[in-house]
């Protein structure tokens, strides 16, 4: 077990140049139930604080439980916090969390996962470690130690048995406390395929015309955290071939495929997503992978690399898939310079799968019909009244959420010839509705619908993740 911290250097772009944190690939101690109850639930003895194969357990908090149990937990040793910090990024990886958020409150500080886009409450620790575990994440990450108010961000590299984590380090002072979230990246992740993904029969039509075409863009559009990098990324594996020279820059990495050259963003040392990208057009590039096109100089520089022969995928962040095109009109880009260029835009969401081993049949009727037609009237005019669809209950698989993973909903707008001739035009995004709608244009929601019926999503989720369209 690596020490972290110690001695640890910080290089000119301001990262940490240490060794990476190394998590041993050891059995957890199963934690113990004891006779003590609190409201009704069982709680967990504190196992005593082993340092080396034994790992530190820490009591789970039931989710929805009021009251917290708090582990007598005392510091003793540097390495009882570097286990802690171990078996939190453990178990985190275990339950495919994408972020870990360590949240203070005024007597302790709660433990939360993000998992399949929900946060939920899993650990507590009392005020002592939660200082000497945010002290570690700040040595760790290559941060300043005496300063409690200013936010600060670093990186920290975990080693997962043979797999590399790369984590992103955020500090921010709170009226309890400093609140720190760790985001992780798994760069050797699965490989997903399109299909797996969500996308499927005319949408995954759509998106086929647009890659094998040798020039245009790709856009993946949608908020935070919607599965936009996932998707350019299994086209990426598709299209990827050693007769082709494909470069990526990003911030951050978040995926690595061998073959494709990965570049990540540093400001500090003046690369930026424009900077970047004019010296990639130098590098005799076939395909190009823009993070994410956030200003009009790297939406010049890509749709520029587009006109030129080359085929570029990136990310935009926009509701839905119509309105990625007057974004690009406001960052000063021409109408018939995106109108030529761009071939598909997929706008997505991603939803909770309905976990297959306990879901279970259910009608939409009565007054819970009349309900989500009041305030849903898009989906109610998808799903009629007594319609079957499916809801979820909770099992031990599921960990009595009802939700195991997630999939992906989807809006692609492919440029026929009506749709750039109504951009050229300058029609409003109204208009450009209209006439993409007339093109075969599916709705997220009614693709969120079709998921439904087919017992994959419930109904209840699809109103969480998608808005009504006005």
């Amino acid at each position: 077990m690596l020490g972290i911290g110690d001695g640890k250097k910080v290089g000119s772009n301001g990262d940490p140049v240490g060794k990476p944190i190394v998590i041993p690939v050891v059995p957890v101690v199963p934690a113990k139930t004891g006779d003590k109850s609190v409201d009704g639930e069982k709680t967990v003895k504190q196992s005593p604080f082993v340092v080396g194969e034994a790992k530190p357990v820490v009591p789970s908090i039931p989710n929805g439980e009021k009251k917290l149990v708090i582990p007598e937990l005392k510091v003793r040793h540097e390495k009882d916090i570097e286990a802690l910090l171990q078996e939190f990024v453990k178990e985190a990886v275990d339950k495919k969390s994408s972020d870990i958020h360590f949240e203070p409150r005024q007597d302790d500080m709660v433990i939360r996962y993000r998992v399949d886009g929900i946060l939920r409450d899993f650990h507590a620790i009392d005020k002592e470690t939660e200082k000497a575990l945010v002290f570690k994440l700040k040595i760790a990450s290559g941060l300043r130690t005496d300063e409690h108010f200013a936010p600060q961000d670093g990186r920290i590299e975990f080693i997962f048995g043979k797999t590399p984590i790369d984590s992103r380090l955020s500090i921010i002072s709170t009226t309890n406390g400093e609140k720190a979230v760790l985001r992780l990246l798994i760069k050797q992740g699965k490989a997903y395929t399109l299909e797996e993904l969500g996308l499927e029969g005319d949408l995954l039509e759509r998106v086929k015309r647009s890659y094998v075409k040798p020039q245009g863009m790709i856009i993946a559009a949608g908020p935070t955290g919607s599965g936009k990098t996932t998707t350019l990324y299994s086209i990426l594996n598709i299209i990827n071939s050693r007769e082709k020279n494909i470069t990526t820059i990003e911030d951050p990495v978040e995926y690595e495929i061998e073959g494709v050259n990965h570049i990540h963003v540093n400001p500090k040392a003046g690369l930026t997503f424009a900077n970047g990208l004019r010296s990639m057009l130098r590098q005799d590039p076939d395909i190009i992978m823009v993070g994410e096109i956030r200003d009009n100089e790297t939406a010049r520089i890509a749709i520029n690399a587009a006109m030129t022969g080359h085929l570029v995928l990136s990310s935009i962040h926009t509701n839905d898939s119509i309105t990625t095109i007057p974004r690009f009109m406001n960052m000063g880009i021409e109408p018939y310079l995106v109108a030529s260029t761009v071939n598909v835009v997929v706008a997505q969401r991603l939803a909770r799968r309905l976990c297959e081993k306990c879901k279970k049949k259910t009608t939409v009727e009565g007054e819970q019909y009349q309900e989500m037609a009041k305030y849903r009237s898009d989906i109610a005019a998808l799903i009629k009244n007594g319609d079957t669809v499916y809801q979820e209950v909770g099992c031990e698989v599921c960990e009595g959420t009802g939700y195991k993973g997630r999939i992906g909903l989807y809006e692609v707008l492919e440029l026929t010839k009506p749709v750039r001739n109504a951009i050229v035009e300058g029609a409003d995004s109204d208009k450009l509705f209209e006439v993409a709608r007339k093109e075969g244009l599916v709705l997220l929601v009614e693709d969120g619908v079709k998921k439904v019926k087919a017992g994959t999503v419930s109904l209840s989720e699809i109103m969480r993740v998608t808005a009504l369209k006005e």
